[in-house]
């Protein structure tokens, strides 16, 4: 006679629990065969073809195509040819019997054993250990409740205790017999680990070398301990680029009245004042404009601080390595008051006499790497600020002046800007005031 069986949506691995039907593969009246595919459905990580563990007549579908359904709702009914057991082991959950087989299981039968019984009742011990060949057969065949069990096989009997169709995929691509595993999961429930235990002890038995491998010897070359200000950079440097997610944007701009008007001013009476004070004052002016880039993310708070003082720091080589001097309140100082605290700085970072005051509290940093005869540079930024200008060198160059083709003296300018306190919006309104500055000087007497 024959029972109808429902088949449930299986669990699909990785923590998923939930499926959408996208194909049906199988329709009502169709006939399948075990671990035959009957439905596509798709996961919030993949596409997948569900196979059923069950051989027959399909006699109903639960859901059209497009319906999401939770793992354990009911997917089709199969009816099978004969009335059939299927057997779980207890407390294993919902194990769909059948996945990894090619015959269907056998159906549970009891044998009776070939041996006399005595008056009470009881068999024979001596003659109950070696029971008839047609009864030992029988016995390999039955289901695992079975009085007599059978002898140990190098492959596991009947089912493979086996969930996710994943798994079974897994195993398939990779030729792997379910069979030959033991499951770690509830009662030898076979998982993805499992698999993935077996295949790596294959590759590596595969890749293993026949003889031992020489060992190398290291590399020659000349080591240099990173400690001191190398190793402090290279914390930072390598902090700055695990934390933000920084962008760059660059313009050229023709520096030509920018020199002319420093050659002004150093004509004039008084100190001279240094080109890297005057793109320091450019600095302080558009971070006046656009303040988001004078700041700093709290990455615990979650919040982006906006500080109402610029400390700025500038780029400094020195014999013992980069240093990073810092310009404290440079917003409040003119040209005359940059040039000589510049001055000090460089003196103290050539002389080694810096004092940590003098390297810490920056808020943004200006990088004239021009002085090295680069034109361009994608700098990291000096964590935790949010943003650096660089300058690259001032060359003569052809250019567009006043509808004319001319030679005048232009710079490249780059901002790079952490994307978590502003857009490019921002980062280019910024740069391009800095450029409109080192063209037309003049623009900066609006906001002196």
């Amino acid at each position: 006679m024959a029972q109808v069986l429902e088949f449930k949506l299986p669990d699909l691995g990785e923590g998923l629990t939930e499926a959408v039907i996208v194909t049906w593969l199988v329709q009502v009246g169709e006939v399948v065969a075990i671990d035959q595919p009957v439905v596509e459905v798709e996961t919030a990580k993949a596409m997948v073809e569900v196979p059923c563990p069950y051989g027959g007549v399909v006699t109903a579908r639960f859901g059209e195509e497009g319906t999401e359904l939770p793992v354990g709702a009911p997917l089709l009914t199969v009816a099978v040819g004969e009335a059939t057991t299927v057997p779980e082991p207890e407390g294993s959950g919902n194990v769909l019997v059948g996945y990894g087989t090619g015959t269907p299981p056998a159906r549970r039968r009891r044998v009776r054993n070939a041996v006399p019984e005595r008056a009470n009742g009881t068999a024979d011990r001596d003659t109950a250990r070696e029971p008839a060949p047609h009864a030992a057969l029988t016995e390999a065949a039955a289901a695992p409740h079975a009085q007599m069990p059978a002898p140990p096989a190098p492959l596991t009997e009947g089912p493979v205790p086996v969930i996710s169709p994943l798994v079974r995929r897994l195993a398939r691509d990779n030729d792997l017999d379910l069979r030959r595993l033991s499951g770690s999961g509830p009662d030898g429930l076979i998982l993805r680990a499992d698999v993935e235990d077996a295949l790596r002890v294959s590759a590596a038995r595969a890749a293993a070398p026949k003889t031992p491998p020489t060992p190398l010897s290291a590399p020659s070359g000349i080591r240099t301990p990173l400690k001191g200000i190398r190793g402090a950079v290279a914390d930072k440097l390598s902090r700055s680029r695990r934390e933000i997610p920084d962008a760059t944007c660059w313009v050229d701009a023709d520096a030509t009245e920018l020199m002319r008007a420093r050659t002004a001013m150093n004509a004039a009476a008084g100190p001279r004042i240094s080109l890297l004070a005057l793109l320091a004052r450019i600095c302080t002016a558009a971070l006046a404009r656009h303040p988001e880039l004078n700041s700093y993310v709290d990455v615990e708070a979650r919040e982006i601080v906006q500080l109402d003082h610029v400390h700025l720091g500038f780029a400094a080589q020195t014999d013992r390595g980069l240093v990073v001097p810092v310009v404290r309140d440079a917003h409040a100082r003119d040209a005359e008051s940059l040039t000589a605290e510049f001055a000090r700085l460089t003196e103290s970072a050539h002389a080694g006499t810096l004092t940590p005051t003098d390297l810490t509290g920056g808020t943004f940093t200006l990088n004239n790497y021009g002085v090295f005869g680069v034109d361009g540079s994608t700098p990291i930024i000096n964590h935790p600020e949010a943003a650096m200008l660089g300058v690259g060198r001032i060359v003569p160059k052809p250019w567009v002046h006043e509808g004319e083709l001319a030679v005048r003296q232009v710079v490249q300018l780059s901002l790079t800007f952490d994307h978590r306190v502003c857009d490019g919006g921002t980062a280019g309104g910024f740069l391009r005031y800095v450029a409109d500055c080192v063209e037309q000087p003049t623009v900066l007497l609006r906001t002196l």
